[in-house]
């Protein structure tokens, strides 16, 4: 069975899809079969991947909402070994349609289990918010991944977060944190320092080694529909995914 991984921060522009869309396609590189899912109404890990959301027949959406097989919706992307459940904006309406639907927060684990056996990895990623959706994310998920953008607002988000995981704990009782990965770094910038200092004495071993810079190509890849590691390897955003991709097999090993 495939582990289940969300990507989670209720603040938005911290990396999320950057992190998700990345570490997926530099898991593939190492051989590993992923699939992404999805889960946020933008779509831009849809997009990432050079996938026109207007021409999508189904989509996450569909999965929730009608009783149809989830290898319907899967797509396999230009990318060995990566594989797509998207997103349009249609799952908006997910949060007001299924308000009355009884274990309501249970309908995303109910997809994914199914398929999770095919792959090494599902990495989830979940939309900005603490809505219906995100709960989804969190009850289907084995652990979770935060990024944590190096500002300090960060901060005060992440704890609204962490009070969050605690109350999912009475959903889904085994569920990890997996790691927190520090984003968008500036070495040049004091406050970048301060508050990775800071979320690594609050979280310790829990904090990755691995800090993603802020890079151009970060930025740029999504508008190529190419995760950067595909789009420019040598770039220091895409060594840094890469790096990371690597720490989280060692660290998954380690823990078998």
């Amino acid at each position: 069975m495939g582990k289940i991984i969300t990507i989670v921060n209720q603040k938005g522009g911290v990396g999320k899809t950057t992190t998700a869309l990345n570490l997926g396609a530099s898991l593939t590189i190492e051989k590993k079969k992923i699939l992404l899912v999805d889960s946020d109404p933008q779509g831009n890990l849809t997009t990432g991947l050079g996938i026109k959301r207007e021409n999508l027949k189904r989509s996450l959406y569909d999965l929730y909402i009608n009783s149809i097989s989830a290898d319907s919706v899967l797509i396999k992307t230009q990318i060995d070994n990566l594989w797509l459940i998207p997103s349009t904006i249609d799952l908006v309406g997910v949060e007001v349609e299924l308000i009355q639907k009884q274990n309501r927060e249970y309908l995303l684990k109910g997809i994914i289990l199914p398929l999770a056996k095919n792959f090494d990895y599902v990495i989830i990623d979940a939309p900005p918010s603490l809505g219906l959706l995100t709960l989804n994310c969190l009850v289907a998920a084995d652990s979770i991944i935060i990024p944590v953008q190096c500002e300090y607002y960060a901060l005060e988000g992440l704890g609204l977060l962490m009070k969050t995981v605690e109350l999912v704990r009475n959903l889904n009782p085994n569920f990890q944190i997996e790691g927190i990965l520090l984003t968008m770094f500036d070495g040049r910038n004091i406050l970048s320092k301060q508050v990775a200092e800071e979320v690594k004495r609050f979280f310790g071993k829990k904090v990755y080694n691995t800090i993603i810079p802020r890079n151009v190509t970060l930025a740029e890849a999504p508008s190529h529909g190419k995760p950067a590691v595909f789009y420019d390897m040598r770039s220091k955003g895409s060594q840094s995914y890469m790096s990371f991709a690597m720490e989280f097999l060692l660290n998954e090993e380690s823990t078998r």
